[in-house]
């Protein structure tokens, strides 16, 4: 949620520093932000779709197509298959119950909004974010 002046040389982060001009963390920096350089840097760092197929026991790597499909697929099935028009007295609900979303305190105000509206669109209801300020 922080603003940042990211410098990079040749491709690599080199320092990041807070904006003076974010009018919301007025050049500081935020525990993510300041931990943002090892993020993109860290060896740990997972660069690659990782897959494990159901009662599989090792990962595979997948192409962010592949996964992207796999994704869209799995969500059309399960709205499909757990559709709810309405309640046995004719209430319409017009929901699947069966999918749910939970935002991360990385995203900021309008990316949870466009995810809200997105999940609403598609009729999902259980919809959460952590990010708490």
């Amino acid at each position: 949620g922080c603003g940042q002046l990211v410098y990079v040389k040749d491709g690599d982060v080199t320092q990041i520093e807070g904006d003076p001009a974010s009018p919301i963390s007025r050049g500081r920096l935020c525990p993510k932000g300041q931990a943002s350089k090892s993020y993109v840097q860290s060896p740990l760092r997972e660069t690659k779709v990782k897959y494990r197929r159901p009662y599989g026991t090792t990962w595979e790597e997948l192409d962010l197509d592949t996964a992207m499909e796999m994704i869209a697929d799995r969500i059309v099935e399960t709205r499909a298959a757990t559709w709810e028009h309405g309640l046995e007295d004719g209430t319409p609900t017009n929901r699947t119950l069966a999918i749910g979303n939970l935002g991360g305190a990385t995203l900021d105000n309008e990316e949870n909004y466009l995810i809200k509206k997105l999940m609403t669109a598609l009729g999902i209801v259980q919809v959460e974010n952590h990010a708490r300020r």
